[in-house]
């Protein structure tokens, strides 16, 4: 098992190799950075120009397997490795080394026009996120920790996907010695009908959604202290707000904190699909998040 890292030349940013450190310091993994350049195209009659083309990439792909090199060995104690390779698509070469590997997680990074210690998908990264069949962890830009995984929140959304990851997630915690923390984020409008009476029967309906997270949360704490999850090593709570960055800037966060949230459990096989609501929680998260596809964690 590995952790693979998606590294970018020229990009400048370190935060998807301090995340894959972060892991591999709670539970200790082979990192191996992956730097993907473009592939020649082979054919007969530009033979020439193509192998220019490709030592040009080569070139590249050395450089940039060298500074990622560098940055691994910024954390000695990480058993840390790099290499590049050339692909049509990076979202696939990615995929590919990472079933090569083994990854236990594909790890990325934000896009440079995130806001520093905000996650932002670049079109390639959302489509290795939507593709994968393995969990995908995203960096906030400029992420930089030197805590290994200390707290890992859950978003539980009270469904058949969501109690499966959060079995899995207990479990991994207790292996990381991290805390877990079990979150349901509601958002109540901000905007209410004019009528009265449609205003309270929204009203009612709001109501009903906080005693119905109420209620799983209960069971959740239940069924995890079953499992050997108790005391100070949990904790539940419910993060309300009028928009989805008012709800999840609404519980504390801290360095060494972790999110994790399941993918949609309509999506064919058991890909990575971001529903509306997991893509908000993740453009508004201040802290790396591990999207899961299924129930792959493990």
């Amino acid at each position: 098992m590995t952790y693979v890292v998606g590294y970018a030349p020229h990009k400048h940013d370190r935060s998807a190799i301090e995340l894959a450190c972060q892991l591999a310091k709670s539970l200790p993994q082979p990192v191996v950075a992956v730097s993907v350049v473009p592939r020649g195209w082979g054919t007969p009659f530009a033979a020439g120009t193509d192998r220019e083309y490709e030592q040009w990439a080569a070139g590249e792909g050395a450089d940039s397997a060298a500074l990622a090199a560098a940055d691994l060995a910024q954390h000695p104690d990480i058993d840390g490795s790099a290499v590049w390779v050339a692909g049509r698509s990076v979202p696939q070469a990615l995929l590919e080394e990472a079933a090569k590997r083994d990854a236990e997680i594909l790890v990325v990074a934000s896009g440079d026009d995130a806001e520093p210690g905000r996650i932002r998908l670049t079109s390639k990264t959302d489509r290795l996120v939507h593709s994968s069949t393995v969990p995908v962890a995203i960096a906030p830009r400029g992420h930089n920790t030197s805590n290994g995984v200390t707290r890992i929140t859950v978003a539980f959304r009270d469904d058949d996907a969501s109690w499966s990851l959060l079995t899995r997630v207990a479990e991994i915690s207790t292996r990381a010695s991290a805390r877990l923390r079990v979150v349901t984020f509601l958002v109540r409008p901000s905007r209410r009908p004019v009528t009265s009476a449609v205003s309270h029967a929204e009203t009612q309906v709001i109501d009903l959604w906080g005693v119905q997270a109420a209620s799983a949360q209960a069971e959740a704490m239940v069924h995890l202290n079953s499992i050997g999850v108790t005391g100070d090593g949990l904790e539940l709570a419910m993060a309300e707000g009028s928009d989805w960055g008012e709800a999840v800037t609404g519980v504390e966060w801290a360095d060494g904190d972790l999110m994790v949230l399941g993918s949609s459990s309509t999506h064919r096989l058991a890909q990575v699909f971001l529903g509306s609501s997991a893509s908000k929680i993740v453009r508004h998260a201040p802290v790396p998040v591990v999207i899961v596809p299924g129930t792959a964690i493990g």
